[in-house]
């Protein structure tokens, strides 16, 4: 069995490979630049863009399974093309998927419930990954500006969520289920800078944006209104729901879900002068 891993240089799916090839598995990895992918020995690395549908035949042959991911380009768009994709790998014989949402549902979405495979949909909330945007004020000055102190989320290691998409992968039992994932615990923004200054054994500060500074500074680092926007409602007002600390990486995983304290860890260097 070949299993596709679609955004295999991403935040997530570089993870999926390394949990797949971990179990023996024969990976594909699809990239836009498969000269910069540094993909571990053995995977087979293909060039392709999954909002260029032409660009895909090649990379489903001979694929029993494939890690889909909802969004392209250069812009994270939500893809146009999602009923092109699911008719494509039916066409080559996939038979089981899982695809890694964001907030939104675009054209991905019902053209998997309806295509005819065992799907498998993945909706974390944040991801830890997200504190790397706060590495170079913490380098440079030891300061966090951010609006929001005391919002918080249940932040979900990345790798972490790759787990639960690889273990959708390899085995029976996953179709037709959406694993809503999360960290073991919730923090508020307050709370993530302190662990990031604990762990890294030097003191970050944290100064408080009001909405029309973020406003300002985002717009200032070039950032489109529409994002902005959407930022501010998230952050301003967390979904309930999608924060509520549950257990499922566990569950699919058998081990329970890594802590912020361990991903800052990992990421140490990152956050230090």
């Amino acid at each position: 069995m070949t299993f596709l891993v679609t955004g295999a240089t991403g935040t997530v799916g570089r993870h999926i490979v390394d949990e797949l090839v971990r179990d023996g598995r024969r990976v594909r990895a699809l990239t836009r630049d498969p000269g910069r992918a540094a993909m571990p020995a053995g995977v087979e690395v293909v060039a392709g863009d999954l909002t260029m549908t032409d660009s895909l035949a090649s990379a489903f042959d001979g694929v029993t399974a494939v890690h889909l991911i909802n969004f392209g380009g250069d812009d994270y768009g939500l893809l146009r093309n999602g009923r092109e994709i699911v008719d494509l790998a039916a066409k080559a014989g996939v038979r089981r998927v899982t695809v890694l949402g964001g907030w939104d549902e675009g054209t991905l979405e019902p053209a998997v419930r309806d295509g005819g495979l065992e799907w498998t949909f993945v909706h974390p909330t944040e991801f830890m990954s997200n504190a790397l945007k706060w590495a170079e004020p913490i380098r440079i000055e030891g300061v966090v500006r951010e609006p929001f102190g005391d919002a918080t989320t249940a932040m979900v290691h990345e790798a972490d969520i790759a787990a639960v998409a690889a273990r959708a992968l390899v085995e029976d039992g996953h179709a037709g289920r959406t694993y809503g994932l999360t960290g073991p615990e919730r923090l508020s923004t307050r709370d993530k800078v302190r662990v990031i200054g604990e762990t890294i054994g030097r003191p970050v500060e944290f100064v408080e944006l009001t909405e029309g500074q973020a406003r300002e500074r985002m717009a200032a680092e070039g950032q489109q209104q529409e994002l902005i926007d959407f930022l501010i409602g998230v952050f301003g007002n967390v979904p309930e729901e999608p924060n509520i600390v549950n257990d499922t990486v566990e569950r699919v995983t058998g081990r329970p879900a890594r802590t912020f304290a361990r991903w800052v860890a990992e990421h140490a260097d990152a956050f230090r002068p």
